[in-house]
């Protein structure tokens, strides 16, 4: 397992009975997940004393509930900064087990010893953004959530990063990138984060089982002659380390060699020295 055990700012402090409680910063939150499936006494206080609690409903999705927790705050990790705040099903705004892939890509872009482009899909509010942008690559942004590409911008002047390389895109992921190869351009990485179901901004329809692989076979085409990386993240439950590995053996070590790995991502739990699992990350690597 790749473990994001590298933070100051954040923890995973125990998760039992559907749920989690964590750290960001000064606050502790409670949030569902639904990785949790065993019944372990909750004997840590704050368990009992939260600044917000998010209770899923038994009818679906859910509300917060909130204990003296500001309306934004933020967190830091390694030079970086995101700003948080609690919105719709349960998110906060940052997935703090990708800091595993970041610290892998950011090592990689660094060593590199030339210029690396950089294409980050489904781009959310930009934690591996900035984490390239920070390692030195010029990065193309694209989520088809306007308010998110404007909370990735707000989390790079908040990082000192708003002069950097980035480009920010508008637009449905699939679209751009089939402009881009129209275009002639092209990448020595690619990210992609797809969510499980979606919807474009103007209504086109995404679901994972049938979308990805046809966009891994688009995407290859935008990468460059000497490509650094490819990286898909999964919160998807069919989605296992296996078939990640599969999809991107078969698209790309054919053409570019290069070796591919995948694992379950997780984040370290304080209270028992566990590893709480986080979704799945397949990896290419020239």
């Amino acid at each position: 397992m790749w473990k994001a055990d590298g933070w100051n700012d954040y923890e995973v402090i125990d998760c039992s009975c559907g749920e989690k409680l964590e750290r960001w910063g000064d606050y502790l939150l409670i949030r569902p997940d639904p990785q949790v499936i065993w019944d372990t006494p909750k004997t840590i206080k704050g368990w009992k004393r939260p600044n917000g609690h998010y209770h899923r409903s038994s009818k679906g999705g859910g509300e917060w509930e909130f204990f003296d927790l500001p309306e934004q705050w933020s967190i830091s990790y390694k030079g970086l900064t995101f700003n948080l705040k609690p919105f719709s099903f349960k998110h906060t705004g940052l997935f703090p087990e990708q800091a595993a892939n970041w610290d892998w890509f950011g090592k990689k872009i660094r060593e590199a010893g030339r210029p690396i482009k950089v294409l980050n899909l489904f781009a959310y509010t930009g934690g591996a953004t900035l984490a390239a942008a920070q390692a030195g690559a010029s990065v193309t942004h694209v989520d088809a959530s306007k308010g998110m590409v404007g909370w990735a911008k707000e989390n790079a002047k908040s990082s000192s990063l708003e002069n950097a390389p980035i480009r920010w895109i508008v637009d449905d992921c699939v679209k751009f990138v089939e402009r881009e190869i129209r275009r002639g351009n092209h990448y020595d990485a690619i990210i992609m984060d797809p969510p499980s179901y979606g919807r474009g901004p103007k209504g086109e329809i995404w679901k994972i089982e049938d979308c990805i692989h046809p966009l891994v076979k688009l995407c290859a085409k935008l990468l460059s002659e000497e490509p650094l990386f490819f990286l898909i993240n999964s919160y998807t439950t069919g989605l296992a380390p296996a078939v990640l590995t599969y999809m991107l053996s078969v698209e790309l070590t054919g053409r570019y060699k290069g070796t591919v790995s995948a694992e379950e991502v997780g984040l370290p739990v304080s209270s028992n020295g566990l590893v709480l699992p986080c979704g799945a990350s397949g990896r290419w690597e020239a």
